[in-house]
C-alpha cells in the first residue's frame, strides 16, 4: 500500500473539488467542515462564502484564533478499492480581511468554482501554510 510523495499528494489535493477542514478549539474540541479551496504552491486558500449561515462568527474562525494548527483532507472513494486514495495537508492557518489576500482568495476560488465567480465570497480569507503533505493510495 504505497505512501504518496509530497508532489503527488499536492497534485491530487489540488485537483479535488472539496476538502474536509479540521480545526481544534482552545479547549481541545475538534471541529470538521467541508470546504471549497484553491492551492497556490504550499498554500491553501479559502474564504467565508455567501451560502446561508446562522451568523458570521463561525466556529472554524474562532478555533483558528485559539489554535492555528489545522488539517485538510481530500479522498477518493470507489467500490473498486484499488482506486482508493487520500491526501492530508497539515499546516498553520490564518484568518485575514486584508484586501490583497481577500482579493487573491476570491480570484483563486473564482477560477475553480462557477459559484464563486457569480457570487464572490464576502467574508474573510483563510490561508493555510502547509507544512506537511501526506497521503496513501491503494495502488
Amino acid at each position: 500500500m504505497p505512501t504518496l510523495d509530497a508532489d503527488d499528494a499536492r497534485r491530487r489535493f489540488a485537483a479535488a473539488r472539496v476538502a474536509r477542514f479540521a480545526t481544534v478549539s482552545g479547549d481541545g474540541q475538534p471541529h470538521l467542515v467541508p470546504v471549497v479551496f484553491a492551492v497556490e504552491g504550499d498554500t491553501v486558500v479559502m474564504a467565508v462564502d455567501a451560502k446561508p449561515k446562522r451568523h458570521r462568527d463561525l466556529k472554524r474562525l474562532r478555533n483558528i484564533a485559539d489554535n492555528p494548527a489545522v488539517s485538510l483532507l481530500v479522498d477518493r472513494y470507489d467500490d473498486d478499492w484499488d482506486q482508493l486514495w487520500w491526501v492530508r495537508a497539515d499546516g498553520t492557518a490564518a484568518v485575514t480581511e486584508a484586501d490583497d489576500v481577500v482579493a487573491r482568495a476570491r480570484a483563486a476560488l473564482g477560477a475553480r468554482y462557477r459559484q464563486d465567480r457569480e457570487s464572490p465570497p464576502e467574508g474573510p480569507a483563510i490561508t493555510v501554510e502547509v507544512t506537511r503533505w501526506s497521503g496513501w493510495s491503494a495502488t
